[in-house]
C-alpha cells in the first residue's frame, strides 16, 4: 500500500509512506505540520495499490481517498479520527484511521513555585536575602540565564513567587537537557553571595505522583573542605505544565446570532440574497463556522436572530430561532445553520432596535451552569456595527467575562464601529458600574478590512477567520488558569474490532 497526503493552505506537500502485502497497513512514518487553529488546513489522502516501483502514480491501482481539515483530525476525541474512504462511485473502499499528537515542546509553558528551606545564613546581622537564578544548558556545556526571581529579604526560608515561561526557553525542547539552578543571598553592592546550586531536568522537574520535588543545595566548596557537610538548605518545587494545544480535549459550543436590518430583497441590503454570490454575513459565518466546527463534538449550532419582526403576528424578537423552532433552535453544522439563515430572511421582517445584551445574556446562562471546564462557549455575533444598549452590553459582558465563554462580533458594511472597538477591550479593558471585566472575552473585527480586492471571497474569508479566532485559544487559557482547572484526561486507547474491552459494572 501506498498512501500519498497532500497538505495546502498555508503549504502544498506531496508525502508519500509505503507498506507491503496487507490490507490493514499500519503507517509508522509521522508528517510534521504547523497546526493554527485560527486557519483552514485541508488534507488531502489518497491511497494506492503497489504495482511496481515506479514512483509515477498512475502505474498504481487508486483504492480511494478522504479529505479533511488538520482541525478535524485536532478536534477529534483524542486526537484520532476515522473516515470511510471514497473516490471510486458505487465501491466501498473501506476506512482510514489519522491521528494527531502536539509536539508538546513546541507550544508547552511551565508554571513553578519554589521555597527554600533552612537556607545558610549570609548576612552578619540578619539571615538571608536569597533568591533563585535559573540557567538552561547549551550544546557546547556552557549555561545561559533563562530566569531569575525576585529577592525574599531576610529569610531562610523563603516562598518565591510562581513564574511561568515556555518550556523552550528552560531546555529548548529538550526535556533531559541539564537545568542549573543557583541560590544567593542579595547584597545591596552587587556581590551576592553564592549559597549553592542544584541541577536537574525538565523530566525531572515534571515526574512524579504528588507533583512535588526536593533538591538539596549544595555549595561545593563548603563539600571540600567540611567532612561532615551535607548541604546548605534544600529547595522544594511545585509544577504545573500547561499547553496551548490542551483545549481541543474539551467541547466547544458555538452560538451563532445575525443581526437582521434591511430589506434582503433590495440589492443594497446586506442581507441580499445574490444567485450567483454569497452576502457580507452569510461569508462572514461560513468563515468562521466552517473552522469553529471542528471542535465541536456534535456540530450542532443553535443559531439566533435578533432584531426582527415574527410571524404570525409581528412580535419584536431580539433572540429567534433561525430554523423557526424555539424549543429547539440547533442546526445540523454550518450548512445547517446557512440553510436556516436563508429561510429566516423569507418569513421574518427585519426591524430594530439593536439590542447585545439579550444575546449574551442567552449564552452566558449556559456557560453559568457549566464551570468544571468541561465545556466552552463560543458566541459569534454578526452586525452592522449599529448598537442601542450599549450601557446594558457592557454589563452583560462584565458578567460573562467570569464565564467560560468567549465573544467574537464580526461588523459588515460601511458604517463606523467606534462602540465595537470599546467592547473589544484591547487598550482599554471594558467596565461597567466601577466593575472592570475579569479578563478579555470579546474580539471585534470589521469584515470590510479583509476582503480582497480582486473579488476572491475565499481569501476574504481565509484572512477574516485567521483574524477572528487568533485570540480564542488564550482566552480559553486565561479562564482555565484562574480557575486551576487541568486538562481532562487522555481517552482510553483505540481497541480494534476482535479485542473488545473487559468491563465491569
Amino acid at each position: 500500500f501506498w498512501v500519498k497526503i497532500k497538505i495546502s493552505l498555508p503549504h502544498i506537500l506531496l508525502s508519500y509512506s509505503f507498506i507491503d502485502n496487507t490490507l490493514n497497513p499500519d503507517f509508522v512514518r509521522k508528517f510534521i505540520l504547523d497546526y493554527f487553529f485560527e486557519e483552514r488546513q485541508n488534507l488531502k489522502f489518497d491511497l494506492y495499490d503497489v504495482d511496481s516501483k515506479s514512483t509515477n502514480l498512475s502505474k498504481h491501482d487508486f483504492l480511494g481517498q478522504i479529505f479533511c481539515t488538520l482541525g478535524e483530525v485536532v478536534g477529534s476525541l483524542g486526537g484520532r479520527m476515522e473516515k470511510s474512504l471514497g473516490g471510486i462511485p458505487g465501491k466501498k473502499c473501506g476506512t482510514i484511521i489519522v491521528k494527531a499528537e502536539e509536539l508538546s515542546n513546541c507550544r508547552e509553558s511551565v508554571m513553578m513555585q519554589f521555597c527554600g528551606n533552612k537556607l545558610d545564613k549570609k548576612d552578619f546581622f540578619g539571615k538571608s536575602d536569597p533568591f533563585l537564578v535559573f540557567y538552561r544548558s547549551n550544546e557546547d556545556g556552557t549555561f545561559t540565564i533563562c530566569h531569575k526571581t525576585e529577592v525574599v529579604k531576610n529569610n531562610l526560608n523563603p516562598v518565591w513567587q510562581a513564574f511561568k515561561m515556555p518550556v523552550r526557553a528552560l531546555c529548548n525542547g529538550d526535556y533531559d537537557r541539564t537545568i542549573k539552578v543557583e541560590v544567593y543571598d542579595w547584597d545591596r553592592d552587587g556581590g551576592h553571595d553564592f549559597i549553592g546550586e542544584f541541577s536537574t531536568s525538565y523530566r525531572e522537574l515534571s515526574r512524579g505522583q504528588s507533583q512535588f520535588n526536593v533538591y538539596e543545595v549544595i555549595n561545593p566548596k563548603k563539600k571540600g573542605k567540611k567532612k561532615k557537610y551535607l548541604n546548605s538548605g534544600t529547595v522544594s518545587k511545585h509544577f504545573s505544565c500547561y499547553m496551548l494545544f490542551f483545549f481541543l480535549v474539551y467541547d466547544f459550543y458555538t452560538f451563532s446570532f445575525i443581526w437582521f436590518p434591511g430589506n434582503p430583497a433590495q440589492p443594497t441590503s446586506l442581507h441580499y440574497m445574490n444567485p450567483y454570490q454569497l452576502n457580507a454575513y452569510a461569508m462572514a459565518l461560513k468563515a468562521v463556522g466552517e473552522i469553529i466546527q471542528d471542535y465541536d463534538s456534535d456540530k450542532m449550532f443553535p443559531a439566533l436572530g435578533f432584531g426582527a419582526k415574527l410571524p404570525p403576528d409581528g412580535r419584536i424578537s431580539h433572540e429567534f430561532a433561525l430554523n423557526g423552532n424555539p424549543q429547539n433552535p440547533y442546526c445540523n453544522g454550518i450548512d445547517g445553520v446557512m440553510e436556516a439563515y436563508y429561510q429566516s430572511l423569507k418569513s421574518v421582517t427585519l426591524y430594530g432596535p439593536t439590542n447585545f445584551s439579550p444575546v449574551i445574556n442567552h449564552v452566558a446562562r449556559y456557560a453559568a451552569s457549566i464551570k468544571d471546564g468541561s465545556q466552552y462557549f463560543i458566541l459569534l455575533i454578526i452586525t452592522d456595527g449599529v448598537i442601542s444598549d450599549m450601557a446594558q452590553t457592557k454589563e452583560s459582558i462584565v458578567n460573562a467575562a467570569c464565564l467560560p465563554m468567549s465573544i467574537i462580533i464580526v461588523g459588515v458594511g460601511p458604517a463606523e464601529f467606534d462602540a465595537m472597538i470599546e467592547l473589544d477591550g484591547d487598550e482599554v479593558r471594558i467596565s461597567s458600574r466601577g466593575r472592570n471585566a475579569e479578563r478579555d472575552i470579546v474580539q471585534f473585527v470589521p469584515f470590510r478590512d479583509y476582503i480582497d480586492r480582486t473579488g476572491n471571497h475565499i481569501l476574504s474569508m481565509a484572512r477574516l477567520a485567521k483574524d477572528v479566532l487568533a485570540e480564542i485559544p488564550d482566552q480559553f487559557l486565561s479562564y482555565m488558569k484562574t480557575r486551576g482547572i487541568k486538562p481532562s484526561p487522555t481517552p482510553p486507547p483505540y481497541t480494534p474490532p476482535g479485542h473488545p474491552l473487559q468491563t465491569q459494572i
